[in-house]
């Protein structure tokens, strides 16, 4: 095998395929790449048994067919330290790859290809074609909500509802819960769920970008892949039943509070430095006309701000997480937000006051 490609060109992919290989592996080739030639092209590949990373490039030249597995950090880490118009010239001699720059010269051990092991897609259920910008922003706008290795391991990622005509996506980690739409006309006959884990969602928001070029996403009974012109993901799927998430969402609130949203974001950031560091509890209080943020934590500072705001009903004061609420001000899109309350005891309902596909819910904390 041996090819000769541009640094520059080279550097990118391989930093998307390495970012899914973990340091610590119980299986050595797990810490090598598949680097194969064939027909003029190059491809990439790493894994980590969950999810799978591949690119594909075709500047390479001085093409022989060929396929190995290498160290994908030293591979990495000798790229990215050469200058930026260096090529490079990699051939297999025996059991070792060969990486020449300039006056670079390098040879690092190989393992078989065959000892690599790679996830088989089962049959495709539901397939769509989505702009890498809407399928970014609807991942921005929900994946923030998931949990964090808890117990109850389906709210370790996001469940994604298939249907004819919008796609869904829903994170939440049981304190807060983010709901976000996509409209479309989808090749989807009836309503389909699949569970996407953490790792496979913040390998999905490396993958895509904020521009118009489409990405082909596929599910399968245990797996998604996406496909992009240059890059290729496949994750396996949490197999589980995700809860009724339209249960959690607050209704018949009508305690509505109407503001500016950079305001409110801005004060409750302010805030929160004083807020205790474990708890992270601030409160709020509405009167009419203004919203009272108020923190303190147990060395007994404090801190309050009050925020102009479109209210004219009775007095509330209740108690939230602040950064449940500002990430849910962060994705929300628009100058203002409308946050809907049913009383001091219940959830909250955050959403643009003219805005039908993104709803946030943050659970209240105890004064």
């Amino acid at each position: 095998m041996k090819f000769e490609i541009d640094r520059d060109a080279l550097l990118e992919p391989l930093q998307f395929v390495s970012g899914v290989v973990e340091r610590r592996q119980t299986l050595p080739v797990l810490a090598n790449l598949m680097i194969s030639v064939k027909n003029g092209r190059l491809t990439l590949v790493g894994t980590d048994l969950e999810v799978e990373l591949s690119a594909s490039l075709d500047s390479i030249r001085s093409a022989v067919d060929g396929a190995v597995t290498i160290p994908a950090r030293k591979f990495s880490e000798i790229c990215r330290s050469l200058p930026g118009t260096a090529p490079l010239v990699c051939s297999l001699e025996g059991r070792r790859m060969s990486i020449v720059s300039g006056r670079f010269r390098s040879h690092l051990a190989t393992l078989e290809i065959i000892d690599f092991p790679t996830i088989e897609m089962d049959p495709v259920l539901v397939e769509m074609q989505l702009a890498r910008a809407d399928f970014k922003r609807l991942l921005d706008k929900t994946s923030f909500a998931m949990g964090h290795q808890d117990v109850r391991y389906f709210f370790n990622g996001m469940l994604v509802v298939a249907g004819p005509d919008k796609l869904t996506t829903v994170a939440t980690n049981g304190q807060r819960l983010a709901v976000n739409h996509l409209p479309g006309a989808y090749a989807v006959s009836n309503m389909q769920q699949f569970i996407v884990p953490r790792k496979g969602v913040v390998e999905l928001l490396r993958m895509v970008k904020d521009d118009t070029q489409e990405l082909l996403v596929q599910f399968s009974r245990n797996h998604l892949r996406a496909v992009s012109s240059q890059f290729c993901l496949v994750t396996k799927l949490i197999d589980a039943t995700y809860p009724d998430y339209e249960r959690a969402i607050p209704a018949g609130g009508e305690v509505i509070l109407v503001g500016n949203r950079r305001e409110i974001k801005d004060a409750l950031t302010r805030t929160a430095i004083l807020a205790n560091e474990t708890y992270r509890n601030i409160r709020l209080e509405l009167t009419p006309g203004n919203l009272g943020i108020y923190a303190n934590n147990p060395l007994q500072e404090e801190a309050e701000e009050n925020v102009p705001v479109d209210y004219d009903g009775a007095g509330l004061k209740i108690g939230f997480n602040v950064d449940y609420i500002i990430d849910a001000l962060s994705a929300i899109d628009g100058d203002r937000v409308q946050m809907t309350f049913i009383d001091g005891n219940s959830a909250m309902l955050l959403a643009g006051p003219d805005e039908s596909l993104s709803r946030f819910v943050v659970s209240p904390m105890i004064l």
